[in-house]
This record gives C-alpha cells, sequence and structure tokens, in this order.
C-alpha cells in the first residue's frame, strides 16, 4: 500500500478490486512516517475506535509502527462510515491499530486514545 498528497485536479481509476484510487501523474509518494492525516474505510466500528475492514489487513500492516516507534509524530488516523456502521465491540487483536476518530455523517467522534 502507498500513499500520495492530493493534487488540485484529482484523477481517479479502479483498481484491480474495483476500488477507486486517485492517480496523477506528478504524484509523488509519501511514506506513512511522514502523514499528518489518514482517512480510512471501514465496514464498521466499536466505541473503542477500533475497526472492521475488508480482511487483507492493509492498513494495519501500514501503520504496524505506530506500536513499535514512539520517537517520531504519529498521522492521525480517522475512519470514515456511516453512524449505522457503529456495533456494539468489536473483537481485536494485538496488531489493530485502533482509530483516533470516526467522521460519519452525524458527527466527528473522538476516541480516547488506546495508544501512547
Amino acid at each position: 500500500m502507498w500513499f500520495s498528497q492530493l493534487g488540485k485536479q484529482s484523477s481517479w481509476v479502479l483498481n484491480r478490486y474495483g476500488i477507486p484510487e486517485y492517480r496523477h501523474p506528478l504524484a509523488k509518494r509519501v511514506r506513512v512516517q511522514n502523514l499528518d492525516l489518514l482517512f480510512m474505510p471501514l465496514l464498521g466500528f466499536d466505541s473503542h475506535g477500533f475497526r472492521l475492514g475488508m480482511g487483507g489487513g492493509y492498513y494495519d500492516a501500514s501503520l504496524a509502527h505506530l506500536k513499535r516507534v514512539r520517537s517520531w509524530r504519529r498521522p492521525r488516523v480517522v475512519g470514515v462510515a456511516f453512524s449505522m456502521q457503529e456495533v456494539g465491540r468489536l473483537p481485536s487483536d494485538p496488531w489493530d491499530i485502533p482509530m483516533d476518530a470516526v467522521l460519519t455523517e452525524r458527527a466527528y467522534r473522538v476516541f480516547r486514545s488506546t495508544r501512547s
């Protein structure tokens, strides 16, 4: 997985999974350590900031360093969802990275951080 900064002219194409991805000939890849803010899609979320994704683990793998390295400013991780996607409690594994907040059509909700 790689990240890029959005340009003034947005261009989106479907990837091999049918998911729209930002593509621009001048877009430069950005290392996850240099991100300020990361919006993440999800299927479900709970009140502890855990998210249910598509099961590939791509975001958790890309952000795994958040659990190990504490000497640099980490990006703010925000899920994007509808309020109806909230569930009571999701199971979580040690490698799961909780979100800092979630943005729904009803509110911007900040979670109490479970990370240092």
